[in-house]
């Protein structure tokens, strides 16, 4: 056992083009790029500060159904298919990547995310020495891209081709076209399995997955089934001298104690650091602070 992990609300505080505007009554009002967005927050469980005309200003409204992340966009404005936004990476770089209202709520991006790539990019580049980064469940390739600019060789898996492609166009967008990144459309345990076998090995880890999903070939993901066995297997697929492990978990029931108990297992043969908590925003309304995941991480030293 490691030390006992410290909990820590972790903030993204130098997003340009995010904004939490307000919050409450179940719902968020944000800004990304140059439109305004209200969508659902169960988590919002206070009143909005801002007044009605603020929320009625929002270019666009998500108005969700029963199922859990169905729904659909109701455009009160005109809004691009696609849109430009851009995060500060270190040495002036900015990460830029399109933004674009999606059937399932989300626009592309996870902003509290840029915390984690930050963390990571300042680990790379203060390593001394090459670096190869696994992004399981890479979504449109961010946290892929930041590793990259920081100077990782990476390898980004995710089942969806459509994620995986606005991935590449991030890439392009971003000018890092040249850096050395593989793209996996692929079952994220079928292919660390077949990663273990051929003796490839990771010196950091990405886990970002989803509390359900399905693979290319059906292939079913339940979070509590699925997350300590996919633990096992990338214990499996560490370098001897492993940088990081980063794993991030949304709209599950789990404390951030579990999923710190189960890196901990994971990484009980590396000395090192574990931190847990929870992803937060704060809110530019009424200064609230909103819990969007929980999070676990382990690095070296």
């Amino acid at each position: 056992m490691h030390n006992s992990p410290t909990f820590t609300l972790l903030e993204a505080a130098r997003w340009q083009d995010y904004e939490l505007l307000d919050s409450g009554d179940g719902l968020k009002l944000e800004r990304f790029g140059k439109y305004i967005f209200a969508r659902p927050e169960s988590q919002a469980m206070w009143s909005r500060s801002l007044p009605q005309r603020e929320w009625d200003s929002a270019h666009a409204v998500f108005q969700p159904t029963a199922e859990e992340s169905g729904g659909h966009w109701d455009f009160k404005k005109r809004v691009d298919e696609k849109w430009e936004m851009s995060y500060p990476l270190a040495k002036a770089e900015q990460l830029r990547f399109w933004a674009m209202t999606t059937p399932g709520r989300h626009l592309g991006v996870f902003p509290e995310v840029a915390a984690h790539w930050d963390f990571m990019a300042d680990l790379i580049q203060k390593a001394g020495r090459p670096v190869k980064v696994l992004n399981l469940f890479g979504y449109t390739g961010l946290a892929t891209l930041s590793a990259a600019a920081a100077g990782a060789q990476v390898t980004h898996v995710d089942a969806s081709k459509k994620s995986v492609g606005w991935a590449r166009e991030n890439q392009a967008l971003s000018g890092l076209g040249e850096k050395p990144i593989r793209w996996i459309v692929e079952d994220a345990v079928k292919y660390m399995q077949r990663e273990e076998k051929r003796g490839i090995r990771y010196d950091g880890i990405i886990l970002d997955p989803p509390k359900f999903g399905r693979g290319p070939k059906g292939e079913v993901w339940e979070i509590y089934k699925s997350l300590p066995h996919l633990f096992e297997i990338c214990r499996a697929c560490l370098s001897e001298n492993p940088l990081f492990v980063i794993a991030t978990l949304y709209a599950v029931r789990a404390s951030a104690i579990h999923v710190a108990q189960g890196l901990d297992e994971m990484m009980k043969q590396h000395p090192g650091n574990l931190d847990s908590g929870e992803l937060v925003t704060r809110e530019k309304s009424a200064n609230r602070l909103l819990s969007q995941a929980v999070y676990a991480r382990w690095w070296a030293g």
